[in-house]
């Protein structure tokens, strides 16, 4: 018999934690539960990218050898310079350095792997970023705290998991600009925001969201079902 599919997620730095009384490790617990529904075995990964600077290929397969899959969630915003810009809008907010390198490796590594991805919202930002895209620094009307239908592609992989539309749970203030190589969008919001994506040439399962799933997932079958797509793309590949 096969075991549950192990779904690494690499952790949010915190700044302070009351019940552990220094700088702390992070995961959404509604991020670690859908995982959980979804019949799947969350297990937090420690960023670890000293100086800011990217691990290696090598250094990141053997730190997520035991994963099936890789869930990178939201977070604060990546350094404009990640994406070749300057900092132009006061808005960007909770960089971190060695969060950036870290996730920007586990991008790198899983899609050149074929480890199954998905990535939510600033997961989907680093992917874009990792494939060459770029990021609007700060949307002329964020969508934050904001639920609304999305529009999704007839023939795609989301489609043929949620169907022809959804409603998301949004929190962001930035989203993608110029599309990464091998990137092909598959969903909208009503603004044009590409709300997801999947990838042409990744010899993976990979699709990225910008929405939280993760808000929903307990109320709504299509968030679910996205949890589940990725655990099983993560059975499959065991």
């Amino acid at each position: 018999m096969s075991r549950t599919p192990l779904i690494a997620v690499p952790a949010r730095f915190s700044s302070s934690a009351s019940a552990h009384r220094h700088r702390a490790l992070s995961t959404a617990r509604a991020l670690s539960e859908g995982v959980l529904r979804a019949g799947g075995e969350p297990l937090t990964v420690h960023p670890w990218a000293p100086d800011g600077a990217e691990p290696t290929h090598d250094e990141i397969g053997r730190r997520l050898a035991f994963a099936d899959a890789v869930l990178l969630p939201g977070g604060g915003d990546l350094a404009p310079s990640r994406y070749g810009q300057s900092l132009v809008s006061q808005d960007v907010y909770d960089v971190d350095h060695e969060q950036d390198a870290f996730d920007l490796a586990v991008a790198r590594w899983a899609l050149a792997e074929g480890v199954p991805l998905l990535a939510v919202c600033r997961g989907w930002q680093v992917v874009n970023v990792v494939l060459g895209g770029t990021l609007e620094q700060h949307m002329a009307e964020p969508h934050r705290h904001v639920v609304h239908p999305v529009t999704v592609a007839e023939g795609s992989r989301l489609a043929g998991i949620v169907g022809g539309g959804v409603t998301a749970s949004c929190y962001h203030h930035q989203r993608v600009d110029a599309l990464g190589v091998g990137l092909r969008p598959v969903a909208w919001a009503a603004d044009g925001t590409v709300e997801a994506a999947e990838s042409t040439q990744a010899p993976g399962w990979f699709l990225g969201v910008q929405w939280h799933p993760e808000d929903t997932v307990d109320s709504d079958p299509d968030q679910l079902a996205l949890f589940r797509a990725v655990v099983c793309a993560g059975a499959g590949r065991q």
